[in-house]
Parts: C-alpha cells; sequence; structure tokens
C-alpha cells in the first residue's frame, strides 16, 4: 500500500484524511499492524488500488511480480531491513 501511495504522490496524511482514520492509524495499516480494523485496510487500499481479491491466481502472481519489481527499484534506505537468521 506504500508503494501505491507514493506512486500517487500523497502523504501519508493525505491517504489518512481520505480514508477517515489518523495518521497514526494509517501507518498501522502500511505496516500490516493486526490491530488495525479490517474495513480501514479495505478502505485505504481501496483509495490507493491495490487489488486485494483475484479469482485468478495467474494475476495475483503478477500483481506479486510487479510489486517486486517497483520494490527492486527503490534504494535500499527505502526498504525495511530484515533480520536474517543464520545461527545453524
Amino acid at each position: 500500500m506504500r508503494l501505491a501511495r507514493r506512486e500517487r504522490g500523497w502523504t501519508l496524511q493525505e491517504l489518512a484524511d481520505r480514508a477517515g482514520v489518523t495518521h497514526p492509524t494509517m501507518a498501522k495499516v502500511e505496516r500490516g499492524d493486526p490491530s488495525v480494523r479490517l474495513g480501514v485496510a479495505f478502505e485505504a487500499a481501496a483509495l490507493v488500488g491495490v487489488p486485494l481479491f483475484d479469482e485468478d491466481r495467474a494475476c495475483v502472481r503478477l500483481e506479486a511480480g510487479r510489486v517486486e519489481d517497483r520494490l527492486a527499484l527503490l534504494p535500499q534506505s527505502v526498504r525495511k531491513p530484515t533480520d536474517a537468521d543464520d545461527d545453524f
């Protein structure tokens, strides 16, 4: 959702205003916080044009690939760092 919001040139506050929620709530939506009401997440996804459901699995895989391609173009500092579990 964050990527779609940025592609539209909206700030987090602008998306929050459009969805009728607070800035911290919208930040939780973008982080995938499970404490956020499902309706808020659906509304935000609809506002930025992120499809949540598609019966055709090929379309879902295609969209996932597009997201990965777009994320690959972002500077590393924009991406959330991941910790590797390399204790064997």
